[in-house]
């Protein structure tokens, strides 16, 4: 197969496993594009894509960004806070008015869950969900799955703990969906209160006890809490959560293994992981965001390819 067997990407729920093995080998090619001293290719030349947030982003919005221009598309950014969404115009109309602008491709980042399979079901254009309330952050899962097949090897057989504030999480649920797919075996840890109660159904372990799962694991993917989404207080402290559920380095050598640290960002530093697991070598943080860029790169070079047939 060397198409996509979708015409958005709109979470992992909806892809294959050889969708995954398509979009990692094209991203394989363009991680090499990216380490040479001219980084741009003429994929997208002809493609206008437009990047809608809806939602604060610094990360997402600027792995985009280059991947598309390291593409040679024509970018459009769109910031809902200085727009006329705060006038009271629907996701619908601000769309419309920008495919308007005869733009091929969507990338949004929306707080509400399924804004992206609802936009698809209205409009022509590729739609890439750059996250969506708490529900699925495709691209992150991806370019956490080609990290850890860089560093290990291969994702299939491996064992891979989740830790921290799984239910406001959409990087939990898109990994578990990625990693799941590809074969390895998925645990999560967190206080119970953080841990959603329909996690088992989806073929998950909980583990209460951090140390059990950090001996268990050969990666451990490091959530951050996320205060913004929370209404209620799920835990006594940040200090508290920070002893129960935090890694440092004396915790990591106290393992009889080494393991691989991962996490999407932004690190609360001293909450889930401290500087010194951070700037280690078992950290892969920065290569998550290297990858970053070449499997959007990717996923983006494969949806424009069929929007040209």
């Amino acid at each position: 197969m060397s198409e996509l067997s979708v015409k958005h990407l709109l979470g992992i729920k909806y892809i294959t496993k050889e969708d995954i093995n398509l979009i990692f080998k094209t991203a394989d090619h363009f991680k090499e594009v990216i380490n040479r001293p001219i980084k741009k290719v003429p994929s997208l030349r002809d493609i206008t894509i437009a990047n809608l947030f809806f939602e604060n982003s610094t990360r997402t919005k600027l792995s985009f960004e280059l991947a598309e221009k390291r593409l040679s598309a024509d970018v459009i950014n769109f910031s809902a806070a200085a727009s006329s969404v705060k006038k009271g115009e629907t996701l619908i109309d601000t769309v419309n008015n920008i495919l308007s602008m005869k733009v091929d491709m969507v990338v949004m980042r929306h707080p509400n869950p399924g804004a992206g399979v609802f936009l698809s079901k209205h409009i022509d254009a590729s739609i890439v969900n750059a996250g969506d309330g708490a529900h699925e952050h495709p691209t992150q899962a991806l370019l956490d799955s080609y990290s850890i097949r860089e560093r290990l090897g291969e994702v299939a057989g491996k064992n891979v703990v989740i830790v921290g504030d799984v239910l406001h999480s959409r990087v939990a649920l898109s990994n578990i969906y990625a990693l799941k797919l590809q074969g390895a075996n998925v645990k999560v840890c967190g206080p119970k209160t953080l841990i959603p109660k329909y996690i088992e159904s989806l073929g998950v372990e909980v583990e209460l006890d951090l140390r059990k799962a950090l001996q268990w694991c050969d990666v451990a993917n490091m959530l951050r809490v996320q205060n913004e989404r929370m209404d209620i207080s799920y835990f006594p402290s940040t200090r508290e959560y920070a002893q129960q559920y935090g890694v440092d380095k004396n915790l990591l050598e106290s393992l009889d293994k080494e393991i691989v640290i991962m996490h999407p960002g932004p690190i609360n530093r001293g909450v889930e992981i401290t500087s010194d697991v951070a700037d280690s070598g078992q950290a892969i943080i920065l290569n998550q965001v290297e990858n970053g860029v070449a499997v959007r790169m990717a996923v983006m070079y494969l949806l424009a390819s069929k929007i040209k047939q």
